[in-house]
Formats: C-alpha cells, structure tokens, sequence
C-alpha cells in the first residue's frame, strides 16, 4: 500500500494572467528522502514518487527555441529533490505543498497538480 498526498493550487494573485497557456509534465520524479511519522522513518530513507503538472503562461509569443524564454522543468526537479532531501518531513502532504511552492515560485506558472507517493508505506 502507497501513502499518498495530491495536492491542486491556484494562487489568487495568478487569476489575472493570460489565457494562452501550455502544459509542462514531470513524471515519475523519483527522491529517497526521511519522510514518516515513526521512528524507524526518521532514520531511513525510503523513496518517493513525485508526478507534477504546471499549467504555463504562454508570454513570450510566437514562443521562441530559447532556453531563458521556458519553465525548465529540470531546474524545478533539482529544486524538488534538493528541497525533499535536506530535512526530514512527516507528512506527503507537507511534502506537496513544498514542491507546489517551488513551482509557483516561477513567474509564469499559473496552477500546478502535485501526486506525492511513498511508495514503501505500509
């Protein structure tokens, strides 16, 4: 059995923004990390599996080959992993709101879909 934590956020202050937006998927983001309530979890990592949907402002238009003009999905993961394994998280859904945060925290993503899996849960 898989413990896990979905979590759907929309930041007010980001109902104003364009209509034109695209999908960026991360799939299957894989961390062991300490995450858990018990004692033998605290001491252990186990993974987790993280599944991430940003819906994205279309800005920059006709929507140009640049690397500075795109939400890199590789810079989010790397925050991700690095934020899920510097300290030890009781809940997937602590851990949820951490990575939806990371993900709103660029400009142009409007609305982010987060599944969080422990995947060794009893």
């Amino acid at each position: 059995m898989k413990d896990t934590g979905t979590v759907n956020v929309l930041y007010p202050d980001k109902m104003t923004r364009p209509t034109s937006t695209h999908k960026i998927f991360i799939n299957d983001l894989l961390v062991d990390m300490l995450i858990g309530v018990y004692a033998h979890e605290k001491t252990a990592p186990q993974p987790v599996r993280f599944t991430i949907e940003m819906t994205v402002d279309d800005i920059v238009q006709p929507l140009s080959d640049d690397y500075k003009n795109v939400v890199c999905y590789e810079t989010i993961s790397n925050a991700i992993t690095e934020m899920a394994q510097k300290e030890h998280v009781n809940l997937v859904e602590t851990l949820a709101e951490k990575a939806a945060a990371i993900c709103l925290d660029h400009d142009r993503v409007q609305l982010v879909q987060i599944k969080v899996e422990k995947l060794n849960a009893v």
